[in-house]
């Protein structure tokens, strides 16, 4: 069976040209044949999801479907929170755990009939752009398995840009769906802050971290975000504000009069690959010849994001993750001499270099004698951030850019020199700081054959304008994007 969009597998279902448990063992047999190559998944649940599609083929069967998708796989980033299924974040500490309870996401999916293949690879806690900090080994780029997927949610997009899975779930808290999105040539939606309930995600940074879609294309990310989106009263952080009818949106998406912001901070004289730059920008060049309006605008405290994210994120970091001590759950070292010994020995042996990196600089940020000269200082540069976007959106109704400097990199290129690594996420960490919304679209390849993604970005709950502005470049850069990876073919 051909790689198809989630919507094209729905229709299969409706026409009754296939079963649930054909499309089921379609994937599975695609996971089986890819996985000793990419590693998109740390735990596959081959016989509970043939369980979940005879379920959704039974209802189909008695006229009682839950949504036009019941029965429609689905794979889910591995730390969200999964009933009687390991939640590993990628990590020793917690590679044995077992949640008790679903996500309110999970919740959400299972109530529209959706069947979970499994839980995908990641960076460690989210923390990472490019899936090697995983301590289940590392994902590759389906595109060219010598190169990475992107990170952290680097597992979700193989899945999908290999056809394992037909949509997945990720998180982003500074770039980590969209970024590894662009790198593996699908679309990576990072909602709102608080549009999505994160009840249930593992948290890495509570003030950045957003559950979001990873798809193949934007009509199938506005129907996944559609299925998770609202209100959740065990998340206090969740906006109390209806879901706009996305899939609409999509339909009604167009470039006539609509005004797009390109700033110079995202495209600077060096940096930014020239093949990224003539991508985005020839993109930006077809939107215009649609009926768009071109505005320049300025994001002037931008060049300050990749900073202030870094305090503010390995901050929370360090709050969120002192409870991973070996005492209550998860891994806890047995040859400490003292509970001091313990605490140090767990967390040594369970969190892995770039976690235990990220936890010392947050740590040392909150110190007394340095809070007021690091964190406070960052929190009032993140305010700046948020000012400048408002100020941009006044003029512009989407912000246009690239998503990642880069087209995907080699394996290993960038492990030993962490600020590198770091700026991989350069054009995606602001959106996080101001809580507003984006996507990243494919809009082409480098001369290697490698995905280019763009990224536009649009103000806080403004979803709707977002997704019809990425559809109408997703239908004037189709010819451009019409390719499938090279692992598909047998040629990489």
């Amino acid at each position: 069976m051909a790689i198809r969009t989630a919507h094209e597998l729905a229709r299969l279902l409706a026409e009754k040209q296939a079963s649930s448990r054909e499309l089921v063992e379609e994937h599975l047999g695609r996971i089986r044949r890819l996985e000793p190559r990419l590693h998109a998944f740390v735990s596959v649940l081959e016989e509970s999801a043939l369980a979940q599609a005879d379920a959704s083929d039974a209802r189909r069967r008695a006229g009682r479907k839950l949504s036009a998708f019941d029965g429609v796989p689905v794979a889910v980033k591995d730390n969200i929170c999964t009933r009687g299924v390991r939640t590993t974040c990628s990590s020793r500490i917690l590679e044995n755990f077992i949640p008790p309870y679903n996500a309110t996401v999970v919740d959400r999916l299972a109530a529209a009939g959706l069947v979970t293949l499994g839980k995908t690879n990641m960076d460690e806690f989210a923390m990472g752009s490019s899936t090697e900090n995983s301590a289940f080994g590392e994902s590759r780029n389906p595109w060219d398995p010598e190169c990475v997927p992107g990170g952290s949610s680097g597992g979700s997009a193989v899945a999908v840009a290999a056809g394992e899975a037909p949509w997945a779930l990720g998180s982003d808290t500074g770039g980590s769906i969209r970024q590894p999105a662009a790198l593996c040539g699908i679309v990576g939606v990072k909602p709102t802050y608080g549009m999505v309930s994160r009840y249930g995600l593992v948290a890495f940074a509570s003030s950045l971290d957003q559950i979001g879609p990873m798809t193949r294309d934007v009509r199938d990310a506005a129907s996944l975000l559609q299925l998770v989106a609202g209100q959740d009263r065990m998340d206090s952080t969740s906006a109390p504000r209806a879901v706009p009818d996305l899939e609409a949106a999509v339909e009604k998406g167009s470039f006539k009069g609509v005004r797009i912001g390109k700033p110079r901070e995202y495209f600077p004289e060096e940096g930014l690959d020239p093949e990224v730059r003539d991508a985005v920008l020839r993109a930006l060049e077809l939107a215009r010849a649609g009926g768009a309006e071109i505005v320049d605008v300025s994001l002037p405290h931008s060049p300050y994001a990749v900073a202030c994210y870094y305090l503010v994120a390995t901050a929370e970091a360090s709050s969120n993750l002192a409870r991973y001590d070996g005492v209550q759950y998860g891994y806890r070292n047995q040859d400490a001499r003292n509970v001091v010994d313990m605490f140090s020995r767990t967390r040594a042996d369970g969190f892995g270099r770039e976690v235990r990196r990220r936890i010392m600089m947050g740590t040392y940020a909150l110190s007394a004698g340095y809070f007021d000269a690091y964190y406070l200082k960052a929190l009032k540069v993140r305010t700046l951030i948020k000012r400048d976007f408002e100020a941009a959106f006044d003029q512009c109704d989407v912000i246009l850019g690239p998503t990642s400097p880069t087209p995907a990199f080699r394996m290993g290129s960038k492990t030993s020199d962490p600020l590198q690594m770091y700026l991989c996420d350069i054009f995606t960490i602001s959106l996080n700081l101001a809580g507003a919304c984006g996507v990243s679209l494919p809009c082409g390849f480098s001369s290697s054959g490698l995905p280019i993604g763009l990224q536009l970005q649009a103000k806080p709950f403004a979803e709707e304008a977002l997704l019809g502005a990425a559809a109408a470049f997703e239908r004037a850069l189709a010819a451009d994007t019409a390719r499938e990876p090279a692992i598909l073919s047998g040629s990489a």
